[in-house]
């Protein structure tokens, strides 16, 4: 079980490098946008921000994920991203969810897995 928890959040954390740094260096071929893609990113176009802040988050969070000394702190990172992600899939592209819905289950994973380390956090002192 130590070995798949290893790949998985090895994937994990890789794919979320990929992506955060697909948001500054645009290497990533993109699909054709529909008129109601078009709308969303220049929307998103607007707060200039946002981007680049997530892709940060998306490269911290992944580097984090990747090592089992930092992972509980990797997975709070990336989850809000995760959850964004899930709602966008479920919103816009439901077919996403195919693969939006695994990650999120495996960043779950390891939170639930290093529950006790939140839970210090927690505990009344």
């Amino acid at each position: 079980m130590k070995i798949v928890k290893f790949i998985l959040s090895l994937l994990f954390g890789l794919l979320f490098i990929n992506a955060g740094l697909d948001k500054f260096l645009h290497y990533m071929p993109m699909p054709e946008p529909t008129p109601q893609d078009l709308e969303i990113f220049q929307a998103i176009e607007k707060l200039q921000w946002i981007m680049p802040l997530v892709g940060l988050v998306e490269i911290i969070g992944g580097l984090l994920f990747i090592f089992p000394k930092t992972r509980a702190i990797g997975a709070i990172v990336i989850l809000p991203v995760m959850v964004g992600i899930v709602l966008h899939n479920y919103t816009f592209m439901p077919s996403g969810l195919a693969i939006a819905i695994p990650l999120l289950l495996i960043n779950i994973w390891m939170i639930v897995d290093h529950r006790t380390r939140f839970m210090q956090l927690l505990a009344k002192n």
